[in-house]
């Protein structure tokens, strides 16, 4: 395989490395959106965190929350945004799970979710299917953390997301 982040771990790619444990790295993004822009990744390859166990998930937002309190502390930030895509539809280019951790500044303004998805106006029956569904996921995931393939469990209602 070769995935960019994994040769970073492995040495073969150079990085600004920040903080460092037995299962997680952070460095500093090579395109950083602003000073102190960081990327955390697990060691071990994952293409998104829906792949990840929820015990390897865990240890890597904990992580994460640590790179964040440094980074707002180290760049004297007044916020900070944390920002994780999963897929090509999500926007997430390089395919190995990772956070972006990003000092924010007033003067910048804001960019929340606004600023990267419209408002999308349901009707309550339309909301409570889409609660339903999501409902139903849950009951699909095995103890381990896997979610079973939904499509043999589809209820015989499809469901229409078109927005």
């Amino acid at each position: 395989m070769d995935c960019v982040f994994c040769n970073i771990v492995a040495g073969k790619i150079p990085s600004k490395k920040v903080y460092e444990n037995e299962t997680a790295v952070a460095f500093l993004d090579i395109n950083p959106r602003n000073p102190g822009h960081t990327l955390v990744i697990p060691k071990k390859h994952y293409q998104t965190i829906l792949d990840m166990p929820d015990d390897e998930a865990g240890r890597l937002f904990e992580v994460v929350k640590k790179v964040a309190v440094a980074a707002k502390k180290g760049t004297e930030a007044e916020g900070i945004s944390i920002v994780q895509s999963n897929g090509p539809a999500a926007g997430q280019i390089v395919p190995h799970v990772h956070f972006h951790v990003i000092p924010r500044f007033r003067n910048e303004g804001p960019i929340g979710l606004e600023s990267v998805l419209p408002n999308k106006r349901m009707d309550e029956t339309t909301m409570d299917k889409i609660a339903e569904s999501i409902k139903s996921g849950f009951v699909q995931q095995k103890e381990s953390g896997e979610v079973e393939n939904t499509e043999e469990s589809k209820e015989d209602e499809e469901i229409n997301f078109d927005f």
